[in-house]
């Protein structure tokens, strides 16, 4: 992975966090502008920073050689689902979401906003990202939403 496509992560899944960068630099101990420039796609980080930049996006950093072409790579979450994800009706849904499973706000943002993505990577193909808007997220949201937020004690 390049350093873009790793900036491009770590801003949206800071962003899914509703995180500042402020936030993230101080729990990583790393500077401000050492993380701004990271997700902007300059710098140069050592695994130990991006091993604490994982553990303070409340994920886990996974290195591995691979032959290329062995393993195809996750694609950045499209622009538009970032931007969604900042919205208020993203957040307050996984708040509602949260509370009725009894789980952790923000874990359950993130997890949306992955998996809002990875329903999106099959249907990319015939739909271009210029074209999903606000109310496309919206829909797989509350159908997401309705799948996990079901229980099957009831």
């Amino acid at each position: 992975m390049d350093v873009v496509e790793l900036g491009r992560r770590l801003r949206a899944r800071r962003a899914a966090l509703g995180r500042t960068v402020a936030s993230v630099a101080a729990d990583a101990a790393l500077s401000v502008p050492y993380v701004a420039n990271l997700e902007n796609g300059r710098g140069n980080p050592t695994v130990a920073a991006l091993d604490r930049l994982a553990e303070a996006l409340g994920t886990r950093l996974v290195i591995a050689l691979a032959d290329p072409g062995a393993e195809p790579e996750r694609p950045a979450p499209p622009p538009s689902l970032v931007e969604f994800t900042r919205g208020r009706r993203f957040r307050r849904t996984a708040g509602r979401l949260a509370e009725l499973r009894g789980e952790d706000d923000a874990g359950v943002r993130a997890m949306l906003a992955g998996a809002l993505a990875a329903v999106a990577v099959p249907l990319r193909p015939g739909l271009a990202e210029e074209h999903w808007e606000e109310e496309d997220w919206a829909r797989l949201l509350d159908a997401l939403t309705l799948i996990l937020g079901h229980r099957s004690d009831r």
